[in-house]
């Protein structure tokens, strides 16, 4: 589960942000800021939790 990005769980070490570009579907857009809208929290805010959860929890892809 993903905490509030206010109480700042995920700041482990003080380090300036990436800017990246990166291609992905609508529908994964729409979603994240669906979430921004229900949450009030930035979407890019969230898009970076998830990232950071799934790495915290080394988490790996399935790849066929």
């Amino acid at each position: 589960m993903l905490t509030y990005y206010k109480l700042g769980p995920y700041v482990l070490e003080l380090e300036s942000p990436r800017r990246v570009t990166m291609n992905t579907d609508g529908e994964n857009i729409d979603y994240f800021k669906a979430e921004a809208a229900r949450t009030d929290v930035p979407y890019q805010v969230i898009i970076n939790m998830y990232l950071t959860e799934s790495r915290m929890q080394k988490r790996h892809l399935a790849v066929a």
